[in-house]
């Protein structure tokens, strides 16, 4: 993988060519996806520097595990990093030696792609490069729109200055349980006897992946998996997305017309031979334009309503990742309880209990387990868990939440929007960071077309709205 390149010294080497200069807070998928985009645009002279804290650029929480278990859920063909070249993942995993016999068709793990997001910046870095993309191994603690553009605090006091910054700051991460009863999904590392019992809170894509670490490693204790619903993802099949056109889709529309409208496509689909899975993947390309056109009281129906069931059918799992689940489940090993998850803590004796609700029950259940991870996605307040940097933005009055508490509030051109309602013309953010404007916005190919929209934007804007 590429490693983070240190920020050069400003007075060392030949000045890079004088262009608009772009900071980029955050230097996982999304973020390198941006510089990618925005560099690959020589006739802008477009100047990138990247702010991570991490020492891998690239991998973010997604693509950071080292588990070969851990695989993508999108194939292969689906994950370039440029929309206009599709081949390009598939291209490079060719030339090395874990694309051996790797197809488009096929799932490829994580740490794969890891590697593949950090060498879309092999152009601009190391010896020979044009000196457009520097690199700050730094986190970010406060952003301010400046008169002269936008200025970036990071946490040794070092302020850099740019014409613009774009949040890629991920998805929200979980406060640390104060109690330590509660642990992270890839931040425990203390063993545990492999005939203990496990409590995993939530059935998603991340429980998926603890489960098959903990089989991988050999345990052979219970697992009991709790969430609401007690919904797994579906598994990936050969499809044929149907040719959906954004004027097909019924905009606007209540959530019980929408539903309505795409268990039609589904049924249609398998009339034609097909599975409900040719109708998500039509529909998938057009999520942004449904989402936007929900009004408020809808959005929030659908969150309360359908989001989990949506998930589930459109965020898949790779066949093998679903072969050892099912497995699990039929074993025994792995059940998983419908339920509401309600305190996680230590007692006196120092063992940790989870205390739930089953569903259908007024009474709680209290079990203890030796340990209990937390994979309860993606969905948690952006306030309540807030980095220093969104808080700031936020006690500054710079951004706001948006009203149904899913992320910033940003405009359909990625702008971040003030305490005010003003949106900023310097200040923008994509990926996770933006959700709540366009709700699909967390894997690959949604955010590699929203990048390159921003891009294009910014290099039409560069003429006239940002400083030379």
């Amino acid at each position: 993988m590429t490693e983070m390149r240190p920020f050069p010294d400003q007075d060392a080497g030949a000045r890079p060519p004088r262009g608009p200069h772009v900071l980029i807070i955050g230097g996982g998928a999304s973020g390198v996806m941006m510089a990618a985009h925005l560099l690959s645009r020589p006739d802008t002279g477009f100047r990138v520097t990247i702010v991570e804290g991490r020492h891998m650029l690239g991998c973010g929480v997604a693509y950071s595990t080292t588990d070969p278990d851990h695989l993508l859920n999108t194939r292969v063909h689906n994950m370039s990093g440029f929309a206009d070249r599709p081949h390009h993942f598939l291209d490079w995993l060719r030339v090395r030696p874990e694309g051996e016999g790797v197809t488009e068709q096929c799932f490829v793990g994580r740490a794969t792609y890891g590697a593949y997001m950090a060498s879309l910046l092999e152009p601009w870095s190391g010896d020979g490069s044009d000196g457009r993309l520097r690199c700050v191994r730094k986190t970010c603690v406060r952003l301010r729109d400046v008169p002269e553009g936008v200025a970036a605090t990071l946490d040794d006091g070092q302020v850099l200055s740019g014409d613009m910054a774009v949040l890629a700051t991920g998805h929200v991460q979980p406060a640390p349980d104060p109690e330590g009863a509660l642990s992270g999904p890839w931040s425990d590392p203390r063993p545990v006897d492999p005939d203990d019992r496990i409590v995993i809170v939530g059935s998603g894509l991340t429980m998926v992946d603890c489960v098959l670490s903990m089989l991988k490693s050999g345990h052979r204790g219970p697992i009991l998996s709790i969430s609401r619903r007690g919904l797994l993802p579906r598994d990936h099949a050969p499809t044929r997305p149907l040719p959906i056109d954004l004027t097909d889709l019924p905009l606007g529309a209540p959530m019980s017309v929408l539903t309505q409208w795409l268990r039609r496509r589904a049924r249609a689909a398998e009339r034609m031979g097909g599975t409900w899975r040719d109708a998500v993947d039509g529909v998938r390309p057009h999520v942004r334009h449904l989402w936007r056109a929900l009004p408020p009281a809808e959005r929030a129906r659908f969150l309360r309503h359908a989001a989990t069931w949506w998930d589930i059918h459109r965020h898949r799992i790779p066949p093998a990742s679903a072969a050892v689940v099912a497995g699990a489940l039929r074993s025994g090993q792995l059940v998983l309880q419908r339920g509401h998850f309600l305190t996680a803590e230590v007692d006196a004796e120092g063992s940790r209990c989870v205390t739930f609700r089953p569903r259908g029950d007024v009474a709680a259940t209290r079990i203890s387990a030796a340990r209990i991870i937390d994979c309860r996605g993606i969905r948690r307040d952006p306030e309540r868990n807030a980095t220093p940097l969104i808080a700031d933005l936020l006690a500054s009055g710079q951004g706001r939440i948006d009203p149904l508490r899913i992320s910033l509030d940003v405009t359909a051109e990625c702008e971040v929007i003030a305490r005010n309602g003003a949106p900023s013309r310097r200040i923008y953010a994509i990926g996770p960071a933006a959700r709540a404007a366009f709700w699909e916005i967390t894997a690959v190919p949604d955010i590699r077309d929203q990048v390159a929209r921003l891009a294009d934007a910014m290099a039409a804007g560069t003429t006239s709205t940002v400083p030379r």
